[in-house]
């Protein structure tokens, strides 16, 4: 009887084609809209999970700034930077990064590399661009397995006597020397200010904008006496971010201790809740974006599953008119001995055929999409289609056919024999 009841169902829907069609529309802009947007979900995901993996391993980061989950005011002081820049926290300084590189005083640090970070304008003859710059220790290289091209890094005598020398990452290469070649000692500007060149990185990210290839590198020490001269109210020299590389990963949560103890100490800071800085790990980070990308894509995620509720809406309308076109055939089927169940089921079979054609095509459309988007990233980028997307595709198309079609199919189950044989 089933069989019967899907064929009976298929042959419906073959009679009314385009009523079909624009009936399982609500349906298919939902689903393809939920894979799509669960794709790109997925791969935001994997593509910062790919970032902070690139950062190197058994990272401890060290923040300026409290960092309150609850959505708190930081504690830190605040300071104007350059003009049209944002406000930077004050309470890392020079001093409490180098007293993090002491060794003794933090034992498991493999390495510690403080961090300013900004904006200036680069020019290398007629090219230029804004570039993204970072100043940061000879040391920085082996945090994060920087790669020369050309060149070499920068070293410890270039950091102490301030030399204006820059390393280049390849997008920012590519945009002051598009014609290539070695730029190794020739002069650039930065917000007017000249630097030699001293080596080209190797390509990290596909060399896009604002990744770790859209960087110029050069000694903190120069970054903040040529173009970022920040300091605190004591004129003490402060820096954006301390990276802390703990020599092995059953070593990360000492190096946290050892970094919260030893700050503590420098900014006489007594209770936990007084701390004006924070000391994340790398798994921290990556936990906190993950749950955020997460939370966001679930969000559109349920927007878009609203086209669905639509869809369902149109599945149940079209069916309660199919149900008065065949009041006749109805009342036939029951007058020679069909049941109410058999009839029931007839019409549930066609409104969960409906969904589910809908389902399986806005899948292929959704899928589509994602693939679109993957092409056109140029393999930067990759939306993920995952097995329990389809199979949550699926399952929403069933339901809504069942769902919606409940009511018609009852309706049409407890219809008359006698009347609905009288029915014109």
């Amino acid at each position: 009887m089933f069989r019967e009841n899907l064929r009976v169902a298929l042959r419906a829907l073959a009679a009314n084609k385009l009523r079909s069609v624009l009936t399982i529309l609500g349906i298919i802009i939902g689903v393809a809209a939920v894979i799509a947007l669960v794709a790109l979900g997925n791969g935001v995901q994997a593509f910062i999970d790919g970032q902070f993996q690139q950062q190197g391993a058994n990272l401890v980061f060290v923040f300026p700034a409290r960092i309150d989950v609850n959505g708190g005011a930081n504690r830190a002081g605040f300071a104007a930077g350059p003009p049209g820049s944002r406000q930077l926290p004050l309470s890392l300084t020079l001093g409490d990064a180098e007293a993090l590189r002491d060794n003794t005083l933090v034992p498991d640090a493999a390495v510690v590399a403080p961090v300013v970070s900004g904006n200036a304008r680069a020019f290398s003859g007629d090219n230029k661009y804004l570039g993204r710059i970072r100043g940061t220790v000879p040391e920085y290289r082996f945090l994060n397995n920087w790669n020369t091209v050309y060149g070499d890094w920068f070293d410890d005598a270039a950091y102490a006597n301030r030399s204006r020398v820059v390393l280049l990452g390849d997008y920012a290469y590519r945009k002051l020397y598009p014609n290539g070649g070695d730029p190794t000692g020739e002069e650039i500007r930065l917000n007017d200010v000249s630097f030699r060149v001293v080596g080209v990185l190797q390509q990290r990210v596909g060399g896009q904008e604002g990744s770790d290839d859209d960087i110029i590198i050069m000694p903190l020490t120069t970054a903040r006496e040529r173009l970022f001269p920040l300091r605190n109210a004591k004129g003490e020299t402060v820096v954006g971010i301390v990276l802390i590389s703990a020599i092995s990963r059953d070593r990360v949560d000492a190096v946290v201790q050892q970094v919260t103890e030893v700050l503590r100490q420098r900014h006489n800071i007594q209770f936990q809740g007084q701390d004006d800085f924070s000391v994340a790990t790398q798994a921290d980070l990556q936990n906190t974006v993950g749950a955020i990308t997460g939370a966001v894509t679930i969000f559109l995620a349920a927007i878009a599953a609203i086209s669905l509720f639509v869809g369902g809406i149109g599945i149940m309308n079209i069916m309660l008119v199919s149900v008065t076109e065949r009041t006749r055939e109805i009342g036939l089927r029951k007058a020679i001995g069909a049941k109410p169940r058999v009839i029931l089921m007839q019409f549930l079979i066609e409104s969960t055929v409906l969904a589910l054609m809908g389902g399986l095509i806005g899948i292929g459309f959704g899928w589509a999409m994602a693939t679109v988007v993957t092409v056109f990233s140029a393999g930067q980028f990759e939306a993920i289609v995952t097995p329990g997307a389809i199979g949550m595709a699926v399952g929403f198309s069933a339901a809504v056919g069942i769902i919606f079609g409940v009511y018609p199919a009852a309706r049409a189950a407890r219809l008359n024999p006698i009347e609905a044989l009288r029915y014109e």
